[in-house]
């Protein structure tokens, strides 16, 4: 590895410095850091919508040596904020690799910073909770990073679906399926459109802020409400037309935020996570058959179980720390789940969801 020489400084919300060399795109970016367990991966947490705002700790500490294609990419342009790295590889070997990792931030214009103790880092996080943060490599001058970063915004309150979602409505393939789904767009990943299609799903993405009546002018057979980023319970909108969509009982299926805004909906509350969960090798429990699943994680804020009202269940557990994975209605036909199953990074462990999508349209349209 050839580090770049150019100093850059990293300075957290609690004071604490660490000083390491640009990596990507040089200039100042900040966000809230967060930590990924994920020893592969990158370009795909890189992309994800649900990381807007973040600045991205990788714990494998090194990152970049199978390079990046134009292929594994979970939306159209890199969605962190910033990416912290031990050992950024400045070489890549595989044969799907079209260039670098610090090539990829650098024309994204993603700030990045290299050779510091990452696990110094995230020991921290851990400790005292995610922070808000700034990388540099422009700005080395400590006061001025700090007047910088005092002004930025804390995550809990922010509603940043409204910046990751779609302009306007679109359609994801123009092949005719059986059932006709309505995504709605809060930072949804490729992945899941790819496995919502391969379902015989025909879908149309729709903006986070439309209306329910709009949705039901579509005559959908189901609803999906989509991952993404910021503090779910700032989606007041979402929440609102969830509420309306619950009483049609056409079918709905919620990924991450998605999960979170069905739960609000549902009469749950949510909260803020001491330092999130992100990574590929999470434990969740499926109480329906008491297996255990190993899935892929992305989220910094949880819905809490002591708020779970009469006419929902719980579904899945996380067995790290017992937090709500999954959640069902027990009045309408609806269910989400915390955790990514379409993975992308991570293990396809959950992917039956899906399936279990798939049935219940069938089952509502054997009602009508």
């Amino acid at each position: 590895m050839m580090i770049n020489n150019k100093p850059a400084k990293l300075l957290l919300e609690n004071g604490r410095i660490f000083e390491g060399f640009s990596f990507g795109f040089s200039g100042t970016s900040l966000g809230e850091v967060c930590f990924n367990t994920g020893m592969t991966g990158y370009q795909e947490i890189l992309t994800d919508p649900s990381y807007c705002g973040q600045l991205i700790t990788m714990t494998n500490p090194h990152i970049g040596n199978y390079g990046i294609n134009s292929e594994d990419i979970e939306s159209s342009k890199i969605q962190a904020s910033g990416f912290i790295v031990r050992d950024g590889s400045s070489s890549f070997s595989n044969h799907r690799a079209e260039y670098s990792l610090d090539e990829y931030l650098r024309e994204n214009k993603i700030v990045g910073i290299q050779g510091i103790d990452t696990r110094a880092l995230v020991r921290c996080i851990r400790n005292e909770g995610a922070m808000n943060g700034i990388i540099s490599s422009k700005i080395l001058d400590e006061k001025k990073l700090q007047d910088k970063l005092d002004k930025h915004p804390s995550m809990e309150g922010l509603d940043l679906a409204k910046k990751v979602t779609c302009d306007k409505s679109y359609s994801w393939s123009n092949e005719k399926k059986k059932f006709n789904v309505v995504v709605i767009d809060y930072g949804v990943k490729y992945n899941i459109l790819r496995l919502l299609s391969s379902h015989d799903c025909s879908l149309t993405i729709l903006p986070s802020n439309i209306t329910s009546s709009e949705i039901l002018d579509l005559n959908p057979d189901g609803i999906f409400l989509s991952n993404g980023p910021g503090d779910p319970a700032a989606v007041s909108y979402g929440i609102k037309a969830v509420k309306e969509l619950l009483h049609s009982n056409i079918p709905i299926f919620g990924i991450c935020l998605g999960h979170q805004i069905l739960s609000l909906a549902l009469g749950a509350k949510t909260y803020k996570l001491k330092f999130g969960h992100r990574g590929c090798n999470h434990p969740v429990k499926y109480y329906q058959n008491n297996k255990i699943e190993i899935t892929s994680q992305n989220h910094g804020f949880a819905v809490d179980s002591e708020s779970i009202s009469d006419n929902m269940k719980i579904t899945h557990i996380s067995l790290n720390d017992n937090t709500v994975e999954g959640i069902e209605s027990n009045k309408f036909p609806a269910f989400s789940v915390q955790y990514h199953p379409e993975s992308s990074p991570g293990p396809h462990d959950s992917r039956y969801l899906f399936e279990n999508f798939k049935q219940l349209m069938l089952k509502h349209a054997k009602k009508k």
